[in-house]
């Protein structure tokens, strides 16, 4: 799992966000689809509130204020190969379920940048992280900084295939 990689597929995953944030409009950012579930405006709203939580975890790990623990060898194996297995739905944790809540284009815009910023803040925290210092995932357990990093690919990518499931549902 090579960081500076990592880094770079961020940043093109970031930039599908936006230009498929601008591709939408206003009323339709905010309609839950046919499919129903999550409205493009909630999957906004969960995914960067989620990830600037994964960015806090990945600091407090980073800085020593994690534990010595062992991580899953299922999870090792979503960090390895990157992607969830395939399954019919994930549900979010309820701590992180109950953050969830429409949100209009500037506010998700503005989250994205407020995740860029806090990306290349948190960064340069993971060259010099003690591999051992890990802070707990809701679901996958104990993860270290750069884990943690490659989570957050991993996590961006998996809703960007939800959006387009929600395009189709809307015949986009």
């Amino acid at each position: 799992m090579n960081s500076s990689k990592v880094k770079i597929s961020l940043h093109h995953i970031i930039d599908a966000y936006k230009a498929k944030l601008s591709s939408y409009s206003d009323d339709v950012f905010q309609i839950t689809p046919p499919i129903n579930g999550w409205s493009y405006s909630e999957v906004y709203a969960h995914i960067f509130d989620a990830s600037l939580l994964s960015l806090l975890a990945l600091e407090n790990a980073a800085q020593g204020k994690g534990e010595n623990q062992p991580t899953h060898f299922a999870v090792k194996l979503i960090l390895f190969f990157g992607s969830f297995p395939p399954a019919k739905k994930y549900k979010v944790p309820k701590r992180l379920a109950e953050r969830v809540k429409k949100i209009s284009k500037a506010e998700a815009l503005d989250f994205i940048l407020e995740f860029e910023k806090a990306l290349d803040l948190t960064y340069p925290l993971i060259a010099t992280a003690n591999l051992h210092s890990k802070t707990k995932h809701p679901r996958l357990g104990y993860l270290n900084a750069k884990q943690w990093f490659r989570f957050t690919e991993i996590h961006l990518k998996h809703h960007l295939k939800q959006l387009i499931r929600i395009e189709k549902s809307f015949g986009l």
